[in-house]
């Protein structure tokens, strides 16, 4: 019944980890102790619990990251991280110590009951902290851009022009006059504010740019380009987040790992559905569905999308047409079905996983079903 005669179990920490063992041939777990969170006392506890045996490690995915699973892998030894949002809990147990969890984790991991994540390798975690990165500055950039805009309303300053942020909306910012000094300071330093934030989301794309030529997924990043609504940010942001795609048995696995499935809570003979789950990476469902937007215009092959995916094969440039057809045409079905545009570019976010799955499968070579299966 069991592949390993010890289960053990870890509660993870900054400073400490609390080990719990669950042997095959007993019942209940037993607390090992807790050690610290170090290289050294790891090693020498792997060699203590294990000895000349085989043993199982696993812990929950936290902020402590994966260099403890790297480490346990390294020295020859299983290890899983679990996801935390899977692992059972009883409703009726109401005390929570580190101890217990580690005897928990134990015990469900000896059961088969957890639910193992994909783990990146550093080049992989390297991209995705890149990608990460960019995020945060460009949420740096909205608050400060916020911050100037509110700052000109409350003292009716309203900009005459169309489009803010371009080159004439700076010249108006220059030319604005306040009657006292402490203001102008203020002004000045809100629009500084706002060029720094814009300068550190330049640099963090360009350090995309050079880190995209030698990735191995550069090759699945270039493929997803030819998509309409996905450019070079979105692309490398998917990619890095979820890493080989086509590791997904089907469109349908992705779609439920990314939350965009329906979520469902049926009884009886009665079925009802409501909101999409929005499990799983946020990171890559905000991409899919800012996106979907551009599908509500009409399908149709533009100089910006040629040279978007002038490096994908051809093959991968007839999946990325097909999902256009596709995808234009669903989005008005929905509307004129009375969907409102914000459910109906959710419902087009989903049906684009899937056309994704497909090109991933297409340039890794491995074999596919149809994209909308």
């Amino acid at each position: 019944m069991y592949q390993y005669s010890k289960y053990v179990g870890m509660d993870v920490h900054k400073e400490k980890i609390m080990i719990a063992i669950a042997q095959a041939d007993r019942r209940a777990p037993v607390y090992y102790g807790e050690i610290a969170n170090t290289g050294d006392a790891i090693a020498k506890m792997l060699k203590k619990v294990v000895g000349q045996g085989d043993g199982a490690f696993c812990y929950e995915a936290g902020p402590c990251g994966y260099d403890l699973y790297r480490q346990i892998t390294a020295m020859g030894y299983r290890c899983d991280v679990v996801a935390p949002s899977l692992i059972p809990k009883k409703s009726g147990n109401r005390i929570k110590t580190n101890r217990r969890d580690a005897l928990s984790i134990a015990g469900l991991y000896r059961a088969g009951e957890l639910t193992s994540v994909w783990v990146p390798d550093k080049q992989q975690e390297a991209i995705r902290d890149l990608t990460r990165a960019r995020e945060d500055m460009k949420m740096m950039e909205r608050h400060s851009r916020q911050r100037l805009g509110g700052f000109l309303l409350r003292h009716g300053k309203v900009y005459p022009g169309r489009s803010k942020w371009t080159q004439a909306y700076f010249r108006w910012l220059e030319g604005i006059k306040f009657e006292t000094a402490a203001q102008q300071i203020v002004l000045q330093e809100y629009i500084d504010m706002v060029k720094h934030a814009q300068g550190r989301v330049e640099a963090m794309e360009d350090e995309m740019r050079k880190a995209l030529d030698g990735w191995k997924l550069k090759g699945v990043v270039e493929g997803l380009m030819s998509l309409r609504g996905i450019d070079l940010i979105a692309a490398m942001t998917i990619v890095a987040e979820l890493g080989d795609i086509s590791r997904f048995k089907s469109p349908r696995q992705l779609m439920a790992y990314l939350g965009l499935v329906p979520s469902e809570h049926s009884s009886g003979e009665k079925r009802k559905q409501g909101g999409i789950t929005k499990t799983g990476n946020s990171h890559v469902r905000r991409v899919l569905v800012e996106g979907s937007w551009s599908y509500r215009l009409p399908a149709r092959k533009t100089a910006h999308l040629r040279r978007k995916a002038k490096n994908a094969s051809e093959a991968v440039q007839g999946i990325a047409w097909k999902a256009q057809k596709r995808l234009c045409t669903r989005y008005w079905y929905l509307i004129n079905k009375g969907k409102l545009p914000v459910e109906s570019c959710t419902a087009i976010a989903r049906e684009l996983v899937g056309f994704i799955w497909a090109i991933a499968c297409e340039v890794t070579g491995k074999s596919t079903v149809s994209a909308r299966s």
